[in-house]
């Protein structure tokens, strides 16, 4: 052992791992009475300044070499003690060769190197977990308990003691074997997914896998950096290797903790079940391996849920006279402050996903009870005390500026809504001239008799058994004319400030009118069905589309934010919308193609593929427009999806950026009739050949544009749904915020034009969807399903099996590219498993036919296990539901 003098008091101390959680705390404690060196890796993050910072790489001989030559140069040859803090650690519990090049050589080429230098003291970072677990809540662990490691990070600490008994020469060597860290915020990774899971009212907040009552000893920063303190201070007076165990002695069994944090975030005692250890551990390993979740529960944590770690502290309290000043119990509930005054910020400090709690910051939390209060008694501090009427006052007054702020922004912006107003105009003049071109539109058609339409309209009078010719052409005329001059009139109340909101409102309905009514009287004038089409949706538009669509929300038209919460992107920006238009369009001309035909317009219709049974002279699309599913709809279904997608061009063009939360009934709307009736239709075109016996290329086509949208349309409606979900967790009420929109509280702003170069558009239109390999691999085995009745002549029941399941695979496999649908590839298991099992249940055609049942269904298991590739982009709480 070396000696130091009286000089040496205020001497150097080298801290490795420095810029860490512990190792500036520990720099911060110390450079009050020593000379501090702080030796980490180069780069961020950086020691506290108070310590001098040299670089080391422990991983590296010369690395250590040359971070020792330059505490040399800088601070001579005597230092007065080494708290070696740097060590590799990770959760997975997995073996990891960084263990022993960084922990164990790492300390090996540190001690090594430190022979040289006079070293009063070497102070080795060890944890409790190098002993042998107790079976007890009431048998505590000494210095003298056995040592029995149970995953890797403390295996790594056991060789590194015992490198360290065989090479530490002369200088005293401490093993500190230290409990759980933490402080008033938290920073200790277990007790920080704990709260958080409760925070989140996650599912597996509620369970556990081990025995209720295991307790783990946990410590204080601060009162770990007063123990280390009082050991560079009695030095001299220590044994020359001492192991020494730092901790509270009270541990806190599992659902004590449980409850502690329960009552302290939600006000009431938190329920914690013990299930299974098989059953925890395969949903651990399944969660670990299977969906890629890096911040779940391990395989090696169900293992160690029932091991005690309670400590006998006697030898730090004997050799130190040492004892926590903190206690867990106490120090809980202050984390959860912490949390709750800024849940962003405390995901962020604590390493966890803050985007998963952007909008939990903004929802009034019930204040958490003690028992005693419970009970009608005083907390711990005596102030449970009801809330006075001056602080009410006092809350109200401060809240007054702001309010002024808000006023004074108002009246500009409402300057500017007039302004705006003025600038859109012309829109409501434009709905009053079509008014009148569509009440004069009667007078130009040609003669619309029953003699003197075609015959193609006169057959699908018969064929369906609709109304005489004439009286359908009387009604239809009335209605052109009536809802002319209604629209006129409603675009001229939309121009006074006093009736806009009920004249644009009934304008849009009559142009709602207008797509329906040819439909509704099955318009024998194919100029009568293309001009009410034309000029209602016209009328939409120009009555709610391009002027301000009444009724908004002004507080929520004054906020600037377009970024929900918690995201990484805006989910209704241009780019974001405009393929949906673009795949509106498509299956819209399509379908107001089918809809002629169907309304007897045209003779004919444009199939290339298919023509369909021998004996009909149709070809595969006329025959399926004109089948007996197709007649079960009392107007032409190709109408009704011509109505869908325009509706659904209207919708995708309609507002701006913000629209997820100043029009939520809109993209609730819009998200109907893209997600839901869009999956019905695509139903439809699947039977096609199982019920009717033919496909229809065109309707092949609109049906693959319906399903493109439906990943494209998806993260606006969850956006919307979390909006919702704030808003009422909020207090404020549903419906009026569902009709109006709000503002919101946190969020962040974009008003970047991503239409202005290809390369901006592409990058901001696929935000949200990504293509891993696996799903593309699943619609590729969904199409070879839909070809088995080419590829291995199966037939009937079998055949159609293979055919629906193959088309729900591909729309399955299509949906979840939407990143806040990837979960729904699960589907895609299920499909497989009946896909395997199809060609024994339904009796194959051959040996080939069933092999590649098993094979495909085989694969579609394993490759819809794993969520695949997933983007940078954040969905907030939505973020954990992408599995």
């Amino acid at each position: 052992m070396h000696n130091f003098d009286d000089a040496d008091e205020i001497g150097v101390i080298l801290v490795t791992g420095a810029s860490g959680f512990i190792g500036a705390a520990v720099v911060e404690r110390l450079s009050e009475r020593f000379q501090v060196v702080g030796l980490d890796r180069a780069g961020p993050p950086e020691p506290p300044p108070s310590a001098t910072a040299v670089d080391i790489d422990l991983a590296s001989d010369d690395g250590v070499d040359a971070a020792l030559a330059a505490v040399r140069e800088q601070f001579g040859n005597r230092i007065a003690s080494v708290v070696h803090l740097a060590a590799y650690y990770d959760v997975t519990g997995e073996p990891n060769p960084l263990y022993d090049k960084v922990t164990v050589e790492g300390t090996r080429r540190l001690i090594d190197g430190l022979q040289s230098f006079e070293v009063g003291q070497f102070i080795f970072a060890s944890t409790m977990l190098v002993h042998r677990a107790t079976d007890r809540p009431d048998e505590r662990i000494d210095e003298n308990s056995p040592i029995e490691p149970s995953w890797p990070y403390p295996a790594s600490k056991v060789r590194t003691e015992g490198m360290l008994r065989e090479r530490h020469g002369d200088i005293p060597v401490v093993f500190l074997r230290i409990a759980g860290v933490y402080e008033d915020e938290g920073h200790q990774p277990f007790l920080a997914q704990q709260i958080a899971r409760i925070y989140e009212h996650r599912l597996t907040a509620h369970l556990y896998p081990g025995m209720l009552c295991a307790g783990q000893s946990f410590v204080h920063i601060d009162d770990l950096t007063d123990a280390v303190e009082r050991l560079v201070d009695r030095r001299r007076a220590l044994p020359p290797e001492l192991p020494l165990l730092i901790g509270e002695p009270e541990a806190l069994g599992y659902a004590e903790v449980q409850n502690i944090i329960g009552r302290a975030l939600h006000g009431e005692r938190w329920e914690t079940l013990r299930i299974p250890q098989p059953i925890a551990r395969a949903g651990a390993w399944m969660q670990d391996k299977l969906l890629g979740d890096d911040g779940g529960i391990k395989p090696w944590m169900v293992e160690a849920s029932n091991d005690h770690y309670v400590l006998n502290i006697s030898r730090a309290q004997q050799l130190l006279d040492w004892a926590p000043a903190h206690r867990l119990r106490t120090a809980l509930p202050k984390m959860v402050a912490a949390l709750k005054r800024d849940p962003e910020a405390w995901y962020a400090a604590n390493k966890l996903n803050p985007s998963l709690v952007a909008w939990y910051g903004q929802r009034p939390e019930p204040e958490a009870r003690s028992d005693a209060q419970e009970r009608g008694g005083h907390d711990a501090d005596g102030e449970n005390r009801p809330r006075s009427e001056a602080d009410s006052h006092d809350r109200h007054n401060h809240d007054m500026p702001a309010m002024r702020d808000t006023g004074s922004m108002g009246d500009g912006h409402m300057a500017s809504m007039e302004a705006d107003r003025r600038k859109t105009r012309w829109a409501h003049y434009a709905n009053i001239g079509l008014g009148a071109w569509l009440a004069a539109s009667p007078l130009i058609y040609d003669a619309v008799t029953s003699e003197a339409v075609a015959a193609s309209v006169r057959a699908v009078t018969v064929d369906r058994g609709l109304a005489p010719i004439d009286w359908r052409v009387g009604v239809l005329t009335a209605s052109d004319i009536v809802s002319g001059t209604l629209l006129a009139l409603f675009g001229a109340l939309s121009l006074s400030k006093r009736t806009a909101w009920f004249g644009q409102w009934a304008a849009c309905l009559v142009g709602i009118w207008l797509l329906f009514a040819p439909l509704l009287f099955w318009s024998p004038s194919a100029a009568q069905y293309q001009n009410d089409l034309l000029v209602g949706t016209l009328a939409i538009a120009f009555s709610v589309l391009v002027p301000m669509m009444p009724g908004m929300s002004m507080a929520g038209m004054m906020d600037p934010k377009s970024v929900p919460p918690g995201w990484t992107y805006g989910p209704s920006t241009d780019a974001q919308r405009l393929p949906i238009a673009i795949l509106g369009l498509i299956g819209l001309l399509i379908s107001r193609m089918l809809t002629a035909y169907q309304l007897g317009h045209i003779d004919s219709v444009w199939e290339p593929f298919f023509q369909g049974s021998l004996t009909d002279p149709r070809n595969g699309t006329e025959e399926i427009i004109t089948s007996s599913v197709s007649k079960a709809w009392p107007i032409p279904d190709a109408g009704l999806g011509a109505v869908s997608y325009t509706l659904e061009i209207l919708m995708a063009v309609m507002g701006t950026r913000d629209r997820w939360r100043t029009m939520p009934w809109m993209v609730a709307f819009f998200g109907i009739l893209v997600i839901p009736l869009g999956v019905v239709s695509i139903y439809f075109i699947i039977i096609q050949p199982i019920v009717i016996g033919t496909w229809s290329t065109p309707a092949l086509i609109a049906g693959l544009a319906m399903l493109v949208m439906i990943p494209f349309a998806l993260d606006e409606v969850i956006a919307m749904g979390q909006f919702l979900v704030w808003a009422r967790c909020q207090g404020k009420p549903l419906l009026a915020t569902f009709l109006h929109g709000d503002a919101v509280e946190k969020g962040g702003v974009d008003d970047s034009d991503a239409l202005a170069s290809p390369a901006a558009f592409w990058k901001d239109t696929t935000r949200g969807i990504t293509l891993p390999w696996q799903l593309a691999a699943s619609m590729a085995l969904g199409a070879s399903l839909m070809l088995t009745r080419l590829t291995f002549q199966t037939s009937g029941a079998l055949a159609n099996s293979d055919h629906v399941a193959g088309a729900l695979v591909i729309t399955i496999s299509i949906i979840a590219t939407a990143e806040v649908a990837r979960g729904l590839r699960v589907l895609n298991i299920v499909a497989g498993l009946w896909i395997a099992a199809a060609p024994i249940v339904l009796t194959a055609p051959s040996h080939a036919a069933t092999l590649n049942g098993i094979a495909v269904g085989a694969a579609l298991i394993a490759l819809n296990l794993r969520r695949g590739k997933r983007s940078s982009d954040q969905y907030a709480s939505w973020n954990r539901y992408i599995v």
